[in-house]
């Protein structure tokens, strides 16, 4: 007995039961059932499939590689460095760079530096002194220019001074810029080649126009209906589509972001790179102490003698940080299928979501609830040996 009780719960582990599905005719649920039905076909096919694009695999390990070139003339004349004529190779800091180089618009230059001894700046809070004991020997000056020597320089009797430092003299000038000296660096270019591989699907692409016209690159200048493949950008139309003003930035200096991004659907062949353009030293259009970009670097010479001497140059200008960002998508069936199988069970919540509101909600719902619940009275048993039943229900 026990053994045909054990074959039975055995063999009743592979019957297969059908639903029982009753016809409702309440048309404000077959309406909502059809607008639930409708909704998910329109998420399907508008937002997963035709927006986000679901049927693709993607890769987004961009790999990048970009070289820059910038070309342009600009002529400065100062009291201290009189007739200058600036070329890529003097403003453009590096001179070889990739992803980020500086190109300067404004310096202030600080001429005939010499090691010796001579007053740290009064601007310098920690070289001030009253006295020599306040200038302690052979002690750096905090945000100074060299090494204390030991004696306090004042202009007279009980004054405030400053401490003596060896360094490079005379210290280096203390004043703001007022206005950019190289006048023409906003007819500066830069020349941004960039390479993309997506290693996923061996596909590989340029920014530059593929093209056998040697002079094409001499006289283009990108715009995106014109020339979207020309990778040619002139400094003043960079920083207005930043949304500033070339000249407001030359003088203090800014930092601004290049934005390449490859967006490419490589089952109808749209591959195309799109440009953006943001400042980043500045929040908003507010200007704080932080704003604008700068630093130093000196020049050295010799005298006949032998003797060492440098130009230190504080400049300002704009730093250009060109940053590349990718993804690629293809066909595969298996994103499909899953994404498929999803769209089918939100169909299934619809159906579930009626059938609360039918059996909950609406005045019929005692009898609809008895239908639901009810078994066929045709439920047909076989004899035990057999251990099958076969019920019609729910």
């Amino acid at each position: 007995m026990a053994g045909l009780c054990f074959q039975g719960r055995l063999l009743s582990f592979f019957n297969y039961r059908k639903k029982k599905f009753v016809n409702s005719k309440n048309k404000t649920v077959g309406v909502l059932y059809r607008l639930l039905q409708l909704c998910v076909i329109s998420y399907i096919i508008g937002w997963v499939f035709v927006s986000r694009k679901s049927y693709q695999e993607t890769d987004e390990a961009v790999q990048s590689s970009v070289v820059t070139k910038v070309k342009g003339v600009s002529m400065t004349n100062t009291a201290d460095s009189g007739l200058l004529v600036w070329g890529p190779e003097d403003y453009v800091i590096p001179p070889q760079a990739e992803d980020v180089l500086f190109v300067v618009t404004n310096f202030l230059e600080t001429p005939n530096q010499t090691l010796g001894h001579c007053a740290e700046s009064f601007k310098v809070v920690d070289g001030r002194c009253q006295g020599d004991d306040d200038c302690e020997e052979g002690k750096m000056v905090t945000a100074g220019n060299g090494i204390m020597t030991g004696k306090c320089v004042t202009k007279g009797e009980n004054s405030t001074g400053s401490c003596e430092v060896f360094s490079w003299c005379p210290i280096e000038k203390e004043y703001k810029p007022k206005d950019p000296l190289l006048t023409n660096a906003e007819n500066f270019t830069i020349y941004i080649k960039n390479f993309i591989n997506f290693a996923k699907f061996q596909f590989s692409k340029s920014n530059v126009k593929e093209t056998t016209d040697e002079s094409y690159l001499k006289g283009c200048r990108y715009d995106e209906e014109l020339h979207p493949y020309c990778p040619i950008f002139r400094l003043g139309d960079i920083t207005r589509r930043a949304g500033h003003n070339f000249q407001d930035m030359a003088t203090s200096g800014a930092h601004i972001c290049i934005m390449v991004e490859w967006n490419c659907d490589l089952d109808r062949g749209d591959c195309h790179p799109q440009y953006r353009f943001a400042r980043l030293d500045i929040s908003d259009s507010n200007h704080t102490i932080a704003a604008g970009f700068n630093f130093r670097h000196a020049r050295y010479f010799k005298t006949a003698a032998g003797e060492s001497y440098r130009s230190l140059f504080k400049v300002y200008g704009i730093r250009f940080n060109i940053m590349v960002h990718g993804k690629a998508g293809k066909f595969s069936i298996i994103p499909t299928l899953i994404n498929l199988a999803a769209g089918m069970t939100l169909m299934g919540a619809g159906a579930f979501l009626c059938d609360i509101v039918l059996l909950y909600l609406k005045k019929m719902r005692v009898s609809c609830l008895e239908r639901k619940t009810k078994r066929s009275k045709n439920e047909r048993r076989v004899s035990e040996e057999g251990g099958v039943e076969d019920r019609d229900m729910l």
